[in-house]
């Protein structure tokens, strides 16, 4: 077993943190709020007061925070992690930032003597917790070897997609199509529905058919009843949907779908549903119908 760390306890991280504890190892986490972690301090999670201080108990550490920014905060400054690393520490950052700024801090990382994997994850809460999630890791391949035994604990399936910074932009290539397939299966349960046909009749067929991918399958059903828990809110989304459009300048793939996507999200934070998890989409579609959410 492994002494490990983790920053960012929040939905995915705390979870990916019980994943970890249950299978044995040793986790020293931190978290902005000390109070969202107390049920893994009860699980036997060890608490450590700053990134620097995970960085220094664990040999591998593990980070999931919200955005470039928020990775930028734990990472610097005398209380950040790369103080705290060392030659031979393995650092595995699981945000979705910018390629960019991840290949930047893998070289900064790489001066301390440790290395750094960019290491996203795709699914949701509901896969974690089946124990389905799938993970993308790039960086060195002789290091991705040394943690792979660590990271089949998060999750069964894992692709090598090459250097620093490219399981990052696979990532938000991954990204940029939930919402965007979302919209349309609800354009189609909007279309369903204002010609007659029950939401539920309406999406229980759409989920039968052959436009049901997986992640359909388990965040549409939220037109029907959205989640207490946003398991992924608007600016989340809107921010690897932005992620995604800045990389589509800079390599010239026109994203005309994502454009349009974001412009909805932009529209649930004017109703004031910044919060609520992305697929409150619907509701934003249905307003514009002349229908509301059940």
């Amino acid at each position: 077993m492994a002494r490990l760390g983790y920053i960012g306890l929040g939905t995915m991280g705390g979870r990916v943190t019980k994943r970890l504890l249950d299978a044995g190892h040793t986790v020293t986490g931190y978290n902005r709020t000390k109070a969202k972690a107390q049920w893994l301090l009860d699980a036997g999670m060890q608490w450590a007061d700053t990134p620097r201080q995970v960085a220094e108990a664990a040999d591998v550490v593990f980070s999931m925070v919200t955005n470039t920014t928020a990775l930028q905060h734990i990472t610097d400054g005398p209380d950040g992690v790369l103080v705290g690393l060392k030659s031979g520490k393995v650092y595995c950052d699981m945000s979705t930032v910018s390629p960019g700024f991840s290949r930047k801090l893998a070289e900064r990382v790489a001066a301390t003597g440790a290395q750094m994997l960019d290491v996203p994850v795709s699914g949701s809460v509901i896969t974690l917790e089946q124990g389905n999630l799938s993970l993308m890791v790039g960086g060195d391949e002789a290091t991705f070897e040394k943690v792979k035994p660590i990271l089949l604990n998060i999750g069964p399936r894992i692709n090598y997609v090459g250097k620093n910074g490219q399981a990052v932009l696979m990532k938000i290539a991954i990204n940029l199509s939930l919402p965007v397939q979302l919209l349309a299966l609800f354009e189609g349960l909007l279309l369903a529905e204002k010609g007659g046909i029950p939401r539920e009749v309406a999406l229980e067929t759409m989920l039968n058919s052959v436009v049901a991918s997986p992640a359909m399958k388990y965040r549409a059903p939220f037109a029907l009843q959205m989640p207490d828990e946003a398991w992924f809110d608007v600016n989340m989304m809107q921010k690897d949907l932005l992620l995604a459009l800045e990389m589509g300048r800079e390599l010239d793939v026109p994203l005309p779908s994502v454009a349009i996507t974001n412009e909805l999200l932009t529209a649930a934070r004017a109703m004031g549903l910044a919060k609520e998890d992305f697929a409150i989409i619907f509701e934003v579609m249905a307003r514009m119908a002349g229908l509301h959410q059940q």
